[in-house]
C-alpha cells in the first residue's frame, strides 16, 4: 500500500526530530561525563594536596617525638644552649662510667672489655690521670692507717683495688668510711709461687683499666708501706717516661734453671728473665699484659712447681716485647740480704728514723736519663706491729700528715 506524500513528510520530520534530540543527548551526556572527570580531577587535586600536607605535618610529629624519647643528648644539647633547663648532656659519661668493682663478670670477659683502647690518643672530655694501687692480700690491708693518711686529700688522683682471698669476709675489713671499704674486686685463691699469682696480677689490671682515668698502676702487697707522700709519689709516677719492671739474666738453678724448653720457639733461654714482681707500669703496658695471648699461656702450661711464674712472666714478657721503655728497675725496695725464698719481715724494732731516711734517699739511680737519689717510692715487708712507729714517723720523716 502506497502512503502518501503528506504521510511521508511527516514521518521525516519526525525522524529528524528523533535524529537531533539522540544527537543533543549524546552531546548532553558527553557534557555531563566531562563535567564530572572535571570536578572529580579538581577534587582529587585538592585532596592530593591536604594528604600531603597532613603527611608532612604528622611526619614532622613523629620525627619529633622521635628525636626527643630516643636521642636525649641531642635534646639536651639544644637546651643546653638556648640557656633552657630541665636535662644535663650524658655524652660520653656512661660509656666513661666503670662498673662495681664487685661485678659478676669471669675473668674472660673481664680481660677481653680491659683490653679495648681506643686508637685516637687524644681524649675528647677533660681527663684527670690518676694512678691505681692494686693490692694483693691475704685478708684485710694490714698497714691501712698509714695509707689513710697517705690517701687523704687527693681522693680525684687515685683508686683502689684489692685482690683477697674468696674466703675473706668483706664485714672483717676496713670500715665504711675507708679508702679501702669497697674497693674489692671478684678474686680467686692464690698460692705462693703459683701462676695464680700471675692471674691476680692480671685480674687486678684489668679492673683497673676500666677506669679511663687510670694512667699509672703499682702492684702492692698488704705489708707494703710509701716512703713519701702522695704528690711526691703522683709526680714521679706521672712525670716518668718509663716503665718499672725490675729483669736480668740470672746463670744457676733459681735463673736459667727454671726455663723449661717446651717454652719454645715462642721463648728462647737468652729470653729468659728474672726480677721482682712489683711493678710500676703506664696504661699502654698494662693493656698489654691483660691482653697476651701469646707468652702467658706457656707462663700455664710449662711454669709450674719450682718455676715461680711471678717471678718471670712480666721481666720476660717485658724484655721481649717493650724493653725499650723499660728502667730495668723497681721501685719497691725489698731486702734480700738474709738469702732464702723469702725476703726480710721488718718488726716494730726495726723501724728507725735513721733506716726510714736511708730508704728514701740513701740510693743512686737514673731517672729520666739524669741521675737521682729518690730510686724507690715503697718497701715492704712490714709486720703489723710496725704500725704504732710508722704513723709516729709519718709527719717528720715520710712527710704525710
Amino acid at each position: 500500500m502506497m502512503k502518501s506524500p503528506q504521510s511521508q513528510s511527516q514521518n521525516a520530520i519526525v525522524s529528524s526530530f528523533t535524529k537531533l534530540f539522540n544527537v543533543q543527548l549524546h552531546i548532553l551526556n558527553l557534557l555531563s561525563l566531562f563535567l564530572f572527570f572535571g570536578c572529580g580531577l579538581i577534587l582529587g587535586i585538592i585532596l592530593s594536596f591536604s594528604l600531603k600536607d597532613f603527611s608532612f605535618n604528622l611526619h614532622i610529629t613523629q620525627f619529633s617525638q622521635l628525636t626527643s624519647s630516643s636521642s636525649p643528648s641531642l635534646q639536651s644539647e639544644s637546651v643546653s644552649s638556648s640557656g633552657g633547663g630541665g636535662f644535663s648532656r650524658v655524652g660520653l659519661r656512661e660509656y666513661l662510667k666503670p662498673p662495681n668493682v664487685t661485678h659478676d663478670m669471669e675473668d674472660q670477659e673481664l680481660l677481653w672489655r680491659a683490653s679495648m683502647s681506643p686508637k685516637i690518643q687524644e681524649y675528647p672530655f677533660e681527663r684527670v690521670p690518676k694512678v691505681a694501687f692494686l693490692f694483693l692480700a691475704r685478708g684485710p690491708v694490714l698497714l691501712a692507717p698509714l695509707w689513710e693518711k697517705f690517701f687523704k686529700g687527693y681522693e680525684e688522683l687515685y683508686s683502689i683495688y684489692v685482690h683477697s682471698s674468696p674466703s675473706f669476709n668483706e664485714s672483717e675489713g676496713e670500715p665504711p668510711g675507708s679508702a679501702f671499704h669497697g674497693r674489692r674486686i671478684p678474686s680467686k685463691n692464690v698460692g705462693w709461687g703459683d701462676v695464680n699469682m700471675v692471674e691476680a696480677e692480671r685480674r687486678l689490671l684489668a679492673n683497673a683499666l676500666l677506669d679511663f682515668s687510670n694512667e699509672r698502676f703499682v702492684l702492692l702487697s698488704e705489708s707494703c708501706i710509701p716512703l713519701f707522700n702522695f704528690t711526691t709519689i703522683y709526680s714521679y709516677l706521672m712525670n716518668s717516661t718509663q716503665n718499672f719492671v725490675e729483669l736480668y739474666d740470672l746463670e744457676g738453678p733459681v735463673g736459667r734453671g727454671r726455663y723449661s724448653p717446651e717454652m719454645g720457639p715462642k721463648i728462647s733461654i737468652d729470653q729468659w728473665r728474672k726480677g721482682s714482681q712489683w711493678f710500676q707500669i703506664d696504661r699502654d703496658l698494662a693493656i698489654e699484659i691483660v691482653s697476651d695471648k701469646t707468652y702467658f699461656p706457656l707462663f700455664q702450661n710449662y711454669c709450674k712447681g719450682n718455676c715461680y711464674a711471678d717471678e718471670h712472666y712480666l721481666p720476660t714478657f717485658v724484655y721481649m716485647k717493650f724493653a725499650e721503655k723499660n728502667a730495668n728497675r723497681t721501685l719497691t725496695w725489698v731486702d734480700w740480704s738474709y738469702g732464702g725464698p723469702h725476703p726480710r719481715r721488718f718488726i716494730r724494732s726495726g723501724v728507725t728514723v735513721e733506716f726510714l731516711k736511708k730508704l728514701r734517699n740513701g740510693y743512686s739511680c737514673e731517672y729520666n736519663g739524669n741521675s737521682t737519689n729518690i730510686c724507690y717510692l715503697f718497701a715492704r715487708k712490714f709486720l703489723p706491729n710496725t704500725l704504732d712507729r710508722l704513723l709516729r714517723s709519718a709527719p717528720t720523716v715520710l712527710h704525710i700528715s
